[in-house]
């Protein structure tokens, strides 16, 4: 006789922290948001999970995979998401304010200081390079996130499969993003669906 294999992963443990105020909660989304220059997965990710500790990695993941799917910047939805479920209606309006309020003030500066010095040499050259580096980050922040598919009820087999499945239909086959984000978000749903259901 086979023992049964459990089919859903223990639930993750929620921190406990949360910001205890609506000027933290702006003050440290407008701080997030002026780190993002060109990684902003890897700063969000840094910012609520390891130094703040207001998510667990398993949060962030589930919570950052809504925000995706969810038209809009991903950021901000997430922000929207985390701004309601601490502090309300409020909360989500101050969470807004606070992830686009002064980075707006910032783009608007660059975009002023790039129509005057935009086409200099030196100036395309430092946009290369920072898009290798915003490259770099992304690459680190999802090694590190890799660790939270452990407690994934769809366990890390099924989960590998599905982030190669994306990354070909993306990458080498060049599927639109929306595309992929139905059918495989789709086939993804199903599956954890499955396995969660008695």
């Amino acid at each position: 006789m086979t023992p049964s294999i459990p089919t859903t992963a223990p639930a993750p443990q929620a921190t406990g922290l949360r910001p205890e105020t609506l000027s933290q909660l702006f003050l440290a989304l407008t701080w997030m948001a002026l780190q993002g220059f060109g990684g902003v997965l890897a700063v969000v990710q840094r910012e609520l999970v390891e130094r703040r500790r207001w998510m667990t990695r398993e949060e962030f993941v589930e919570d950052w995979a809504v925000a995706q799917l969810l038209p809009g910047p991903n950021v901000v939805n997430l922000s929207l998401m985390l701004g309601h479920r601490w502090f309300g209606l409020r909360g989500a309006v101050v969470a807004l304010a606070g992830i686009l309020t002064v980075p707006m003030f910032v783009v608007l500066a660059l975009a002023l200081a790039y129509a005057q010095w935009g086409q200099h040499p030196q100036a395309a050259a430092a946009l290369r390079g920072m898009g290798a580096v915003a490259a770099g980050l992304i690459t680190a922040t999802g090694l590190k996130l890799l660790g939270a598919l452990g407690r994934n009820p769809l366990g890390r087999g099924w989960c590998a499969m599905l982030a190669v499945a994306t990354f070909l239909a993306i990458a080498v086959l060049r599927v639109p993003l929306a595309v992929v984000l139905v059918v495989l978000g789709c086939v993804a749903f199903a599956l954890t669906w499955r396995r969660i259901t008695p």
